[in-house]
């Protein structure tokens, strides 16, 4: 059988996708960190319904954008539109950004 695509006839050029382009469309999981605590296993297992566990971050801290395990950016947590959201103030260089993707592959 003798197939023909109009798209990729002979002579016509075949359109090209960068690697950049790709690595473009990749989807990745974002964070927001609050802060942290440690806690043994058996602390973990008493917490109740109205519990408050303090974490290590102040209340007018930046919060922390986390993708893998790196921190590519901060800023202030907003309401938009009935929905947390972040506004960012500080971002991390972009080659520390790129260290971000790379551990995750």
């Amino acid at each position: 059988m003798n197939e023909t695509n109009s798209e990729h006839e002979p002579g016509a050029e075949t359109p090209t996708v960068s690697a950049r382009d790709l690595l473009m469309e990749i989807e990745l999981d974002a964070t927001l960190q609050f802060g942290s605590r440690e806690l043994a296993l058996k602390d973990v297992l008493a917490l109740g319904l109205g519990d408050v566990l303090e974490l290590n971050r102040h209340v007018n801290e930046p919060v922390d954008l986390v993708v893998g395990d790196r921190i590519v950016a901060r800023g202030e947590v907003v309401i938009v539109e009935g929905n947390f959201a972040l506004l960012v103030s500080e971002v991390a260089e972009p080659q520390l950004r790129l260290e971000t993707i790379r551990c995750l592959f």
